[in-house]
């Protein structure tokens, strides 16, 4: 089958924090607006919240913001008036993992890896993940240049997350893991502490920024230029730092930390096909170690193991529609290069595109 090739325009901002969110908010308008949108439809059609409610619990993480990262909560404000919505609309959007967590209704089930040294074709650091979440979100490819000198290439989901690779040579992607409700607290959102981490100039220094503030239901793995790879697993009550093993690391959406083992049975799909996602993966990396290249990374990512819960994620049709999440976007980042390969969709059915920082 031939594949469909669709590019996104990079969106170029420039500036003090204040500026860059403005610039964004004006050019993804529309995408931003969408964004809003669909988290309040999505939150009154499956646990009955609407806007106002959805607002009023976005609020309450306003003071962990504001105290953790000022240039992120300027960057928010900017954000709005570019993008002409609320400020609290932005902010939703940031805490949109917090939200879908506290209503129960959280269906985002990606795959992350991260290969390097002895396990790569020219010893070159390697990391990817196919993104799954529900159909219909927004994308955006975004460059920045920071009045401080620092620079970034983020793709940007529902105008509220992003996945970046920088200029110091650092990546991040990640993937949800699961931990029980009722210990989450209003700690700083996952989405507000990677963009602090990102602007770090050193592997050292970002490592330290997860550990200390990452408390959510979030994992992430990071590459550097260097060729290092580290997995952060973060939790409510602490964080776990994973080395890789042969030069290589595999992450579902299920905790290696036996300490955070208690929530991975929070959704049904996460008791399976987690550990079968992860499991292939590292079966696809074994028959080529020593030869991986992003070209064949891109291709594992398209493995339909355990279809529809797969590496690459399709909707499950015997799920209620709020429950049918899918790959909507596959990212592969060389941290040394400066430069993002990224699908409009799932991996089977599009091409991917190169965006260089």
């Amino acid at each position: 089958m031939m594949k469909k090739m669709q590019r996104l325009d990079v969106i170029e901002c420039s500036g003090s924090p204040y500026d860059v969110g403005r610039q964004y908010g004006e050019a993804a308008k529309a995408n931003i607006a969408k964004s809003i949108d669909t988290l309040v439809a999505r939150m009154q059609a499956s646990a009955g919240a609407n806007k106002s409610d959805l607002l009023a619990n976005t609020r309450k993480y306003l003071p962990a913001i504001e105290k953790y990262d000022p240039a992120l909560v300027q960057q928010l404000k900017g954000q709005a008036e570019g993008a002409g919505v609320t400020f609290e609309e932005v902010l939703a959007l940031r805490c949109w993992f917090e939200l879908r967590f506290y209503y129960k209704h959280l269906q985002t089930l990606c795959t992350s890896f991260a290969v390097t040294g002895k396990a790569t074709k020219d010893g070159r650091a390697i990391i990817g993940q196919n993104f799954d979440v529900l159909p219909g979100i927004t994308l955006d490819m975004v460059k920045i240049k920071r009045d401080d000198g620092g620079r970034e290439l983020s793709l940007v989901f529902w105008g509220g997350g992003e996945l970046t690779i920088t200029g110091a040579g650092l990546g991040i992607v990640l993937n949800v893991v699961l931990s029980p409700t009722e210990q989450q607290a209003l700690n700083v959102p996952c989405c507000c502490v990677m963009p602090k981490v990102m602007r770090q100039k050193r592997m050292g220094d970002a490592l330290s920024e997860l550990c200390t503030h990452g408390r959510s239901m979030l994992h992430y793995i990071m590459g550097s230029a260097e060729g290092d790879i580290f997995s952060i697993e973060t939790h409510p009550t602490g964080f776990n730092v994973e080395q890789p093993t042969r030069d290589v690391l595999v992450h579902g959406n299920h905790y290696h930390d036996p300490r955070f083992k208690e929530g991975d049975n929070a959704i049904p799909e996460v008791r399976g096909s987690t550990y079968v996602r992860v499991q292939r993966f590292n079966r696809l990396i074994d028959r080529h170690y020593g030869e991986l290249t992003p070209e064949m990374m891109m291709g594992f990512m398209a493995d339909h193991g355990n279809y529809p819960h797969a590496i690459c994620g399709h909707p499950n049709e015997e799920m209620p529609p709020h429950a049918r999440s899918m790959t909507v976007s596959s990212v592969i980042m060389v941290p040394e290069d400066r430069v993002m390969y990224a699908t409009c969709g799932p991996p089977c059915e599009y091409e991917y595109s190169e965006y260089r920082l």
